[in-house]
């Protein structure tokens, strides 16, 4: 293990894996570690100074810095270079609240370039090897400066994406940037090889005024010379034009070459843009990851060699002849696919330590608010044709208040929310609200929302069990022990709701016999944001529990249908879990729903019941034709690849030549209800309902194909069409 010499930081950090290049991924693991495998590297621990602003020595040090590093790019000893640069650059995305799952990849494109540098600011970066891959339909555009390295440690005025996403923004270490940041070293670093000894200081910076397009983050300096060893900066949100920029994250990493000259060796840059699809949130992340090596100094280029633009590109045939060495995603970076890279959370947690958390924030204006596409447009057999809309405007600091009607076309009744909400702090929140909806008694949707839209007017079949609700109330959301934590308490009216749609063909389903009464409503929701690793399995799971507590009385829905005994109190606990695993190209799958029910001084009411039957928790039987009061839905799969038809969508990409057959087994264990049960209209004495199929994912992962068959003497043959489950939530 290596320490910091810091007392302020007496954590430990790993030592240098492998060996070979690698880049200086801590303040206490050394940028020098590349140099030839003879070289031995030392850490040694200096005593440093409490943290200081701007204190004559840091004041000296940055000075010195920053004359050493306008001396370079005039100093006679180096008059060029050139050298071989290759990485990644890499377009992800991430959709759901609080971003639960890793990034998915969607586009991967490995490079290859020639880069040539000449006193004092001539660059030119040549792409002399190109090869991508698409995994989603994408049509992205990275932009040209994305597409190589960034040199001299940027010049003396910051540009990102060609001036699209950060403009004129100062650097630290330029006269102009002496005067409008502060500095302070934190950290002492000795790194020694034989026969040299480097000095180095972690220094770190903020801007004076935060409101102003500013860089925030730490240099580390060599004490001696002043030379930039490593750079890992963010920037203030005044500095990011582009309103969907979430944060940018770069570092880079300089090794020595030859005794004198600190140049490229390692670059990350990580860009995230998040916004939502309605109230759908989705993150787009680009990241790239450099290596540079092979270094020619003082090689007599041209200076012709430098005309035209500095990013320049080889013609195709010759970027595809390019040996590169295996498959694309194998020879992937491992840190590309994970949520964010060691390296870039710290540089992010240290941009959010120096500077107020407003420097970084957005300013949110009023926008159409959705939770999805359903919201918008959807049918249903009780509303029919349905219209939407939402508006969220902000009401004050931290306050957002929600506007979101909705209009059935043959129900013709307005429904929808009004709720103000108050961000409380960093994933907790506090809402009140009021609503008239459809509130839905599954456990778990069986189709996504368009396709249920589709089903429901086209065929009749509406996959949701409807019950009308009328509520005030207040929720209250808070992360805690990795989990988040949601708490509701309302007063509500429920009541059954009846049938006014009609499809184009055949007929729409009953809805559920609610049972009409006005309880104190009490839900408990538990979610995990992201995975959780048990014995090497991605385990993620949800519940919620949910208790109705009013004066029972007895109710008669309609004249002459039997009364039924509201409950004094009502109970429901359910949830959902997912477990995964790969085994080579392999993938075991394991889908979980299981809920119970109960009442205290009468009948449970039909909406607390649990319901099974589609394509998610029994496919082979009908929709939600297994009702009882606990039971639970089990389904395990393997997934496997195969090959598949590939064609193309223009400038979308290509699909892959494969697509993922997963052949599975499914089995209901019900505790059914007793015949004479009214309120759920359907008696059944078996206990198990197995079943069994297969799926087929493809057309880039996006859809998913199922034929099932019922194993029981009621079973069926089922067949079902639909996005895949990741995006059901957009749906």
């Amino acid at each position: 293990m290596i320490r910091s010499s810091n007392p302020s930081h007496p954590h430990t950090v790993p030592a240098p894996r492998g060996s070979g290049p690698a880049p200086f991924r801590s303040r206490a693991v050394p940028a020098l570690r590349r140099l030839a495998p003879a070289v031995l590297l030392l850490l040694i621990a200096v005593p440093s100074a409490a943290q200081q602003w701007n204190s004559p020595r840091v004041l000296s040090l940055v000075q010195r810095a920053t004359e050493r590093r306008e001396a370079q790019l005039s100093d006679t000893g180096l008059v060029e270079y050139q050298a071989v640069a290759k990485g990644y650059l890499t377009f992800l995305v991430q959709l759901g609240q609080g971003y639960p799952t890793p990034p998915k990849i969607v586009r991967t494109d490995q490079l290859a370039l020639q880069v040539y540098w000449r006193s004092p600011d001539l660059s030119k970066q040549r792409i002399i090897g190109r090869r991508d891959t698409t995994l989603l339909p994408t049509d992205i555009n990275y932009h040209r400066d994305h597409l190589g390295i960034i040199q001299n440690n940027f010049p003396d005025i910051i540009r990102l994406g060609e001036g699209d996403e950060v403009r004129d923004c100062p650097h630290p270490l330029s006269p102009i940037g002496l005067q409008l940041y502060d500095f302070a070293i934190a950290d002492s670093l000795r790194l020694s090889i034989p026969g040299q000894t480097f000095d180095v200081y972690e220094v770190k910076v903020r801007p004076k005024d935060d409101t102003q397009p500013r860089v925030v983050g730490a240099v580390y300096l060599d004490r001696t010379t002043g030379q930039v060893v490593r750079m890992a900066l963010s920037f203030t949100r005044a500095a990011m034009l582009d309103p969907q920029l979430e944060d940018i994250s770069i570092v880079l990493e300089n090794g020595l070459i030859g005794t004198r000259f600190w140049l490229p060796r390692h670059q990350e840059i990580e860009i995230r843009r998040t916004g939502t699809w309605f109230d759908y949130p989705v993150r787009g992340i680009i990241r790239g990851r450099w290596e540079v090596s092979d270094y020619k100094l003082n090689v007599n280029l041209p200076v012709a060699s430098f005309a035209g633009p500095e990013f320049v590109q080889e013609p195709p045939q010759v970027l595809k002849a390019y040996p590169f060495k295996g498959n694309i995603l194998d020879s992937l970076p491992p840190d590309v696919t994970v949520t964010t890279d060691a390296d870039v959370r710290r540089v992010q947690a240290e941009a959010r330590a120096l500077v107020r958390r407003q420097a970084l924030e957005r300013a949110e204006a009023t926008r159409v608010s959705a939770r999805g596409v359903s919201d918008m447009v959807r049918v249903n057999r009780v509303q029919g044709l349905t219209l939407g809309a939402g508006i969220e405007q902000r009401v004050g600091p931290g306050l957002t208040l929600a506007v979101r009607p909705n209009f059935g076309i043959d129900e013709r009744r307005l429904r929808g929310e009004l709720s103000l909400g108050w961000q409380a702090a960093p994933g907790a929140s506090v809402h009140l609200f009021a609503r008239r909806v459809l509130a839905d008694a599954r456990l778990e949707p069986e189709r996504s929302g368009i396709a249920n839209s589709l089903a429901a007017q086209e065929f009749g079949g509406d996959a949701t069990e409807p019950y009308d609700v009328l509520a005030a109330g207040a929720s209250v959301e808070a992360p805690m022990a990795g989990l988040r934590w949601t708490l509701s308490v309302a007063a509500e009216r429920q009541r059954a709701a009846h049938v006014y749609a009609q499809p184009a063909t055949g007929r729409y389903a009953p809805t559920i016999a609610a049972t009409a009464y006005s309880p104190l409503h009490t839900a408990l929701r538990i979610e995990r944001d992201g995975p959780l690793d048990v014995w090497g399995f991605d385990v993620r799971a949800a519940g919620q529990a949910d208790w109705n507590h009013a004066h029972g009385h007895p109710v008669c829905p309609a004249a002459g249908a039997p009364c039924v005994l509201a409950p004094d109190d009502a109970w429901r606990l359910s949830g959902v879990a997912d477990v995964q695993r790969s085994i080579g190209r392999l993938q075991f799958v394991s889908h979980t729903d299981a809920g119970a029910s109960g009442a205290s001084g009468g009948d449970i009411p039909a909406q607390q019941l649990i319901y099974f039957g589609g394509p998610v928790t029994a496919p082979g039987y009908g929709l939600h034709e297994l009702v009882g009061t606990r039971g639970a839905s089990q389904r395990f799969e393997l997934r496997m690849p195969v090959p598949f038809y590939a064609f193309s969508l223009g400038t979308f990409g290509r699909s892959p030549a494969q697509a993922t057959l997963a052949p599975f087994v499914n089995l209901v264990g019900l505790d059914p209800l007793a015949a004479s049960s009214v309120a759920a209209g359907v008696a059944r004495t078996s206990r198990f309902y197995p079943s069994a199929g297969v799926g087929l994912i493809g057309f880039f992962d996006l859809v998913r194909l199922d034929v099932a068959k019922g194993l029981r003497e009621d079973g069926r043959w089922t067949f079902s069409v639909d996005v895949t489950r990741a995006f059901w939530g957009i749906l």
